[in-house]
């Protein structure tokens, strides 16, 4: 669900493949052959953070570590590819959920459960909503290795101070704020809907609120008739009333994540709220560096009428994950993966402004470019109950495209709510 993570290049993957094999990636031959532990990673700004953990390793290592940095666009594409040459990496970076779900069918993964057993310190420094997001059907596959991003409402203060009302706690109040700022001529919520995973956000909350955690958890879990659940039905009447009542204005289908275009609107005072995933105060704070210092604020995902669910509970990206191909040295693999809690890693991931998913972490968020900011995020996570993966992210590929096409239909008003429950449910 995150902005990169779309479809690559033939050069791209051209230039993965090359470095794969110049840097032994092989997995059998990569640790023993040539003493290099080899590991793929997201290429972006933050991948520093990686590197300096691989040199602290090297320092007093016997086998290497080797960071092969991949151009984000299409990863997964880059990485299907590169799990079926024969150029595995040893470690590879990733989502969770079903960007590893077809490795572990096929056997292609090493289960974590016995490193965690006997290294007891390993499971207890992250937050355990976290860490969970990391298993496949009870087994931990991935260790986090980056920050947290939860989606949360953002909201321009200015706008609602000169409306003179405040951020939503229940349904009813986030409603009532539609008719406010529709008669202010301000959108009420900003929205990408020309990039089909934003509308994603509203309908994993309206679920997650309305029907619970287990709801998604059967879907994920294979049953698709978990889609025919009740809550999944609400919630496509619901994102259809939000639509008719004008919550998102008339010309959210046009307007591009890519480009900017809701982040801006909220800026610019032309929207009043925005549902997005963390990253949107990074994102505002490189473009509206002013708006985002002064008067950008943030809240939870409201509680709704009926609600089975937790209102405590997130949904959005936990972190993103290392895990570790069978023909890897699993037992150099795993002391790299002690690097991802040390204070020292933990630091660096802070003072690159990501909010880490350790649990000594707080005492560090003094030192994030917005310790404010910063620390809620944190809280906010570590009291989640749950944290619930992107269901783009959470599903096989073969179904999460449908069902992104499917919400952008329901978005757009091409599907009743009934004709997209059956939609989904008869996916497989």
């Amino acid at each position: 669900m995150t902005p990169p993570q779309r479809t690559g290049t033939a050069a791209a993957l051209a230039l993965l493949l090359m470095t794969a094999t110049a840097c032994g990636g092989s997995g059998s031959g990569s640790d023993s052959g040539d003493g290099e532990l080899n590991v793929m990673m997201y290429q972006d700004t933050l991948a520093v953070v990686q590197h300096n953990a691989a040199e602290r390793y090297n320092e007093g290592a016997d086998v290497r570590a080797v960071i092969d940095e991949v151009p984000g666009d299409g990863y997964d594409d880059k990485l299907r590819t590169v799990m079926g040459s024969g150029e595995a990496p040893d470690v590879f970076f990733n989502w969770g959920g079903g960007s590893i779900e077809p490795y572990v069918e096929q056997d292609m993964l090493l289960s974590l459960d016995d490193a965690l057993e006997q290294n007891p310190e390993m499971e207890e420094a992250f937050i355990p909503s976290v860490l969970d997001a990391g298993k496949i059907d009870g087994v931990q596959y991935g260790i986090p290795l980056r920050g947290t991003q939860p989606v949360m409402l953002f909201y321009n203060e200015q706008v609602f101070e000169e409306a003179g009302v405040e951020p939503p706690e229940t349904w009813d109040d986030l409603l009532s704020l539609i008719d406010t700022f529709n008669e202010e001529g301000i959108t009420p919520f900003a929205l990408a809907g020309n990039t089909t995973w934003t509308q994603q956000m509203w309908l994993q909350y309206l679920v997650d609120r309305r029907g619970g955690h287990e709801v998604f958890q059967r879907i994920q879990g294979g049953d698709f008739e978990g889609w025919r659940d009740p809550a999944v039905l609400w919630a496509a009447e619901t994102v259809q009333d939000l639509v008719d009542r004008g919550a998102f204005g008339d010309n959210f289908a046009s307007v591009s994540y890519t480009e900017g275009g809701a982040s801006a609107l909220l800026a610019e005072g032309r929207a009043a709220m925005h549902l997005m995933g963390s990253w949107e105060y990074s994102t505002q704070l490189a473009e509206a560096p002013e708006f985002a210092e002064e008067h950008l604020g943030y809240t939870t995902f409201p509680e709704v009428p009926g609600g089975e669910g937790d209102p405590a509970a997130v949904v959005g990206n936990p972190t993103n994950y290392f895990s570790v191909t069978t023909e890897a040295d699993s037992a150099a693999a795993v002391d790299f993966l002690k690097q991802t809690y040390t204070q020292e890693y933990v630091a660096d991931m802070v003072e690159h402004g990501e909010v880490p998913v350790t649990t000594n972490a707080e005492e560090l968020l003094d030192n994030s470019p917005n310790p404010e900011f910063a620390r809620y995020q944190y809280e906010l996570v570590q009291e989640a109950p749950t944290f619930q993966l992107s269901w783009d992210q959470a599903l096989p590929r073969t179904a999460a495209e449908p069902v992104l096409t499917e919400i952008d239909r329901l978005f757009n008003g091409q599907t009743t709510p009934e004709e997209f429950v059956d939609a989904l449910a008869a996916l497989q």
